[in-house]
């Protein structure tokens, strides 16, 4: 399975795009590009695999794998990157402005569904991180 993470950047964070076979699923919130600077950055553009993943703080949710210079980067709900996020990225039903959404838990319900199906058949599951070739900051 592949997924497409579409971001534009701004200084105070990054928004984006998730979609699944060219169709929108949702909006996306991360911390701004910092030069991959751990819990200040987001994570470099690029293709990664997927796994699932538990804690007690978030429950089931998404790892991102062989992050460059990272690790313990994570798909996890939250609705406000600079206060919520350390270099994650948080899947959102709404963006409310840079790096801020809303809904993040209903967004990473529809999400994991989708990847933990196709994991379950023990099918890869990778998103390809790039920019938005339509927007310039």
């Amino acid at each position: 399975m592949e997924l497409e993470l579409v971001r534009t950047y701004y200084p105070n964070g990054t928004n984006g795009y998730i979609l699944y076979k060219s169709r929108l699923m949702m909006y996306s919130i991360e911390l701004p590009w910092k030069d991959n600077l751990a819990r200040v950055s987001c994570i470099p553009e690029g293709r990664y695999e997927l796994t699932k993943r538990f804690n007690q703080q978030f429950g089931w949710h998404l790892q991102i794998m062989n992050v460059r210079q990272r690790t313990g980067i994570l798909i996890h709900p939250a609705n406000d990157a600079l206060q919520e996020l350390k270099g994650c990225i948080a899947p959102v039903s709404f963006l409310t402005g840079v790096g801020k959404g809303l809904r993040s838990r209903l967004a990473l319900e529809s999400l994991t569904s989708l990847v933990y199906d196709a994991l379950d058949l023990h099918e890869s599951v990778f998103i390809t991180i790039k920019s938005d070739p339509y927007e310039s900051t």
